[in-house]
Protein backbone atom coordinates (compact mmCIF):
# COMPACT_ATOMS: atom_id res chain seq x y z
CA UNK A 1 0.00 0.00 0.00
CA UNK A 2 2.86 2.39 0.77
CA UNK A 3 4.07 2.18 -2.82
CA UNK A 4 0.68 3.20 -4.16
CA UNK A 5 0.40 6.10 -1.73
CA UNK A 6 3.79 7.40 -2.86
CA UNK A 7 2.85 6.99 -6.53
CA UNK A 8 -0.30 8.99 -5.86
CA UNK A 9 1.55 11.79 -4.07
CA UNK A 10 4.29 12.12 -6.68
CA UNK A 11 1.90 12.09 -9.63
CA UNK A 12 -0.47 14.52 -7.92
CA UNK A 13 2.19 17.16 -7.34
CA UNK A 14 3.67 16.72 -10.79
CA UNK A 15 0.31 17.27 -12.50
CA UNK A 16 -0.73 20.09 -10.18
CA UNK A 17 2.56 21.91 -10.79
CA UNK A 18 2.10 21.53 -14.54
CA UNK A 19 -1.40 22.98 -14.29
CA UNK A 20 -0.65 25.87 -11.97
CA UNK A 21 2.66 26.98 -13.45
CA UNK A 22 3.17 25.56 -16.91
CA UNK A 23 6.81 26.45 -16.30
CA UNK A 24 9.33 23.82 -17.49
CA UNK A 25 11.79 24.71 -14.73
CA UNK A 26 9.17 24.30 -12.00
CA UNK A 27 8.00 21.05 -13.59
CA UNK A 28 11.51 19.61 -13.79
CA UNK A 29 12.35 20.65 -10.25
CA UNK A 30 9.20 19.23 -8.69
CA UNK A 31 9.69 15.94 -10.55
CA UNK A 32 13.29 15.70 -9.33
CA UNK A 33 12.16 16.39 -5.76
CA UNK A 34 9.34 13.86 -5.94
CA UNK A 35 11.70 11.25 -7.41
CA UNK A 36 14.10 11.69 -4.50
CA UNK A 37 11.16 11.63 -2.11
CA UNK A 38 9.64 8.39 -3.32
CA UNK A 39 12.34 6.55 -5.21
CA UNK A 40 13.27 4.22 -2.36
CA UNK A 41 9.62 3.33 -1.69
CA UNK A 42 7.92 2.82 -5.05
CA UNK A 43 10.61 3.49 -7.62
CA UNK A 44 9.00 6.90 -8.22
CA UNK A 45 7.44 6.19 -11.61
CA UNK A 46 4.61 8.76 -11.57
CA UNK A 47 4.05 7.90 -15.22
CA UNK A 48 2.40 4.87 -16.88
CA UNK A 49 4.98 5.00 -19.69
CA UNK A 50 7.78 4.57 -17.14
CA UNK A 51 5.87 1.79 -15.42
CA UNK A 52 5.49 0.05 -18.78
CA UNK A 53 9.22 0.40 -19.46
CA UNK A 54 10.06 -1.08 -16.07
CA UNK A 55 7.50 -3.86 -16.56
CA UNK A 56 9.04 -4.85 -19.90
CA UNK A 57 12.38 -5.18 -18.08
CA UNK A 58 10.64 -7.48 -15.58
CA UNK A 59 11.53 -5.20 -12.68
CA UNK A 60 7.90 -5.04 -11.53
CA UNK A 61 5.08 -7.59 -11.57
CA UNK A 62 2.23 -7.13 -14.06
CA UNK A 63 -0.48 -6.82 -11.38
CA UNK A 64 1.47 -4.20 -9.47
CA UNK A 65 2.23 -2.31 -12.68
CA UNK A 66 -1.48 -2.21 -13.50
CA UNK A 67 -2.31 -0.81 -10.07
CA UNK A 68 0.49 1.76 -10.43
CA UNK A 69 -1.03 2.98 -13.70
CA UNK A 70 -4.53 3.26 -12.24
CA UNK A 71 -3.22 5.13 -9.19
CA UNK A 72 -1.23 7.51 -11.41
CA UNK A 73 -4.29 8.26 -13.56
CA UNK A 74 -6.49 8.77 -10.49
CA UNK A 75 -3.91 11.11 -8.93
CA UNK A 76 -3.86 13.16 -12.14
CA UNK A 77 -7.65 13.46 -12.06
CA UNK A 78 -7.57 14.60 -8.42
CA UNK A 79 -4.85 17.12 -9.31
CA UNK A 80 -7.10 18.45 -12.10
CA UNK A 81 -9.98 18.72 -9.63
CA UNK A 82 -7.71 20.59 -7.22
CA UNK A 83 -6.67 22.94 -10.02
CA UNK A 84 -10.36 23.54 -10.79
CA UNK A 85 -11.06 24.36 -7.15
CA UNK A 86 -8.12 26.76 -6.85
CA UNK A 87 -8.29 28.46 -10.23
CA UNK A 88 -11.97 28.23 -10.96
CA UNK A 89 -11.23 26.95 -14.46
CA UNK A 90 -10.49 23.53 -15.85
CA UNK A 91 -7.06 22.21 -16.69
CA UNK A 92 -6.75 21.03 -20.27
CA UNK A 93 -3.79 19.37 -21.97
CA UNK A 94 -3.87 19.75 -25.74
CA UNK A 95 -1.53 20.27 -28.71
CA UNK A 96 -0.54 23.73 -29.88
CA UNK A 97 -2.83 25.64 -32.22
CA UNK A 98 -2.45 24.43 -35.78
CA UNK A 99 -0.18 21.51 -34.84
CA UNK A 100 -0.93 18.31 -36.76
CA UNK A 101 -1.69 15.06 -34.96
CA UNK A 102 1.41 13.49 -36.52
CA UNK A 103 3.73 16.23 -35.26
CA UNK A 104 2.28 16.13 -31.75
CA UNK A 105 2.45 12.32 -31.72
CA UNK A 106 6.11 12.37 -32.75
CA UNK A 107 7.04 14.85 -30.02
CA UNK A 108 5.22 12.87 -27.32
CA UNK A 109 6.79 9.59 -28.40
CA UNK A 110 10.32 10.91 -28.91
CA UNK A 111 10.65 12.77 -25.63
CA UNK A 112 8.93 10.03 -23.65
CA UNK A 113 11.57 7.73 -25.13
CA UNK A 114 14.22 10.07 -23.73
CA UNK A 115 12.56 10.24 -20.31
CA UNK A 116 12.11 6.49 -19.93
CA UNK A 117 15.64 5.85 -21.21
CA UNK A 118 17.08 8.13 -18.52
CA UNK A 119 14.98 6.47 -15.83
CA UNK A 120 16.09 2.98 -16.85
CA UNK A 121 19.77 3.86 -17.08
CA UNK A 122 20.01 5.98 -13.92
CA UNK A 123 17.39 4.58 -11.55
CA UNK A 124 16.88 0.95 -12.60
CA UNK A 125 20.25 -0.33 -13.83
CA UNK A 126 22.24 -2.16 -11.16
CA UNK A 127 25.47 -0.55 -12.39
CA UNK A 128 24.21 2.90 -11.40
CA UNK A 129 22.42 1.79 -8.24
CA UNK A 130 22.96 4.08 -5.27
CA UNK A 131 23.94 7.13 -7.30
CA UNK A 132 23.01 10.62 -6.14
CA UNK A 133 22.18 12.11 -9.53
CA UNK A 134 19.24 10.05 -10.78
CA UNK A 135 16.60 12.51 -9.58
CA UNK A 136 18.34 15.48 -11.19
CA UNK A 137 18.81 13.56 -14.44
CA UNK A 138 15.13 12.62 -14.59
CA UNK A 139 13.96 16.12 -13.71
CA UNK A 140 16.30 17.70 -16.24
CA UNK A 141 15.18 15.53 -19.15
CA UNK A 142 11.54 16.39 -18.46
CA UNK A 143 12.47 20.07 -18.19
CA UNK A 144 14.23 19.92 -21.55
CA UNK A 145 11.30 18.06 -23.09
CA UNK A 146 8.85 20.68 -21.84
CA UNK A 147 10.98 23.51 -23.22
CA UNK A 148 11.52 21.80 -26.58
CA UNK A 149 8.15 20.21 -27.23
CA UNK A 150 5.61 21.59 -24.81
CA UNK A 151 4.33 24.23 -27.22
CA UNK A 152 3.95 21.60 -29.94
CA UNK A 153 2.31 18.60 -28.29
CA UNK A 154 1.08 20.04 -25.00
CA UNK A 155 4.07 18.58 -23.18
CA UNK A 156 2.56 15.58 -21.39
CA UNK A 157 5.13 12.81 -22.05
CA UNK A 158 3.01 10.87 -19.59
CA UNK A 159 -0.44 9.28 -20.13
CA UNK A 160 -1.54 10.37 -16.65
CA UNK A 161 -0.63 14.00 -17.33
CA UNK A 162 -2.22 13.96 -20.77
CA UNK A 163 -5.39 12.06 -19.95
CA UNK A 164 -6.14 12.67 -16.25
CA UNK A 165 -7.11 16.36 -16.62
CA UNK A 166 -8.95 15.70 -19.89
CA UNK A 167 -10.93 12.83 -18.36
CA UNK A 168 -11.88 15.13 -15.49
CA UNK A 169 -13.00 17.66 -18.10
CA UNK A 170 -14.93 14.97 -19.95
CA UNK A 171 -16.92 17.32 -22.16
CA UNK A 172 -13.64 18.55 -23.65
CA UNK A 173 -12.22 15.08 -24.25
CA UNK A 174 -15.45 13.84 -25.84
CA UNK A 175 -15.10 16.58 -28.45
CA UNK A 176 -11.37 15.98 -28.95
CA UNK A 177 -11.20 12.21 -29.03
CA UNK A 178 -7.94 12.25 -30.99
CA UNK A 179 -6.25 13.57 -27.83
CA UNK A 180 -7.09 10.26 -26.16
CA UNK A 181 -4.96 8.38 -28.67
CA UNK A 182 -2.27 11.06 -28.70
CA UNK A 183 -1.65 11.02 -24.95
CA UNK A 184 -2.17 7.29 -24.53
CA UNK A 185 -0.44 5.68 -27.48
CA UNK A 186 2.46 8.06 -28.13
CA UNK A 187 3.97 7.98 -24.59
CA UNK A 188 3.41 4.23 -24.25
CA UNK A 189 5.09 3.67 -27.61
CA UNK A 190 8.03 5.87 -26.57
CA UNK A 191 8.32 4.01 -23.28
CA UNK A 192 8.16 0.58 -24.90
CA UNK A 193 10.80 1.43 -27.51
CA UNK A 194 13.04 2.93 -24.81
CA UNK A 195 12.79 -0.29 -22.82
CA UNK A 196 13.57 -2.37 -25.91
CA UNK A 197 16.65 -0.29 -26.77
CA UNK A 198 17.73 -0.33 -23.13
CA UNK A 199 17.54 -4.11 -23.12
CA UNK A 200 19.69 -4.36 -26.23
CA UNK A 201 22.35 -1.88 -25.13
CA UNK A 202 22.73 -3.20 -21.61
CA UNK A 203 22.78 -6.85 -22.67
CA UNK A 204 25.53 -6.37 -25.25
CA UNK A 205 29.04 -6.60 -23.85
CA UNK A 206 31.41 -3.94 -25.07
CA UNK A 207 34.44 -5.10 -27.03
CA UNK A 208 36.39 -1.96 -26.15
Amino acid sequence: MNKYIVEFIGTFFLVLTIGLSGNPIAIGVVLAAMVYMGGYVSGAHYNPAITLGVLLQKKIKAKQAGIYMLVQLFAAMIAAATYHYIQGGKMVVNPGLGVSFGSAFAIEAIFTFALVSVVLHTAVNKKTKGNDYYGVAIGFVLMAAAFAGGHISGGAFNPAVGLGPDIYYWSYLSNHISDLWLYLLAPLLGGAVASYIYGITTATKSKD
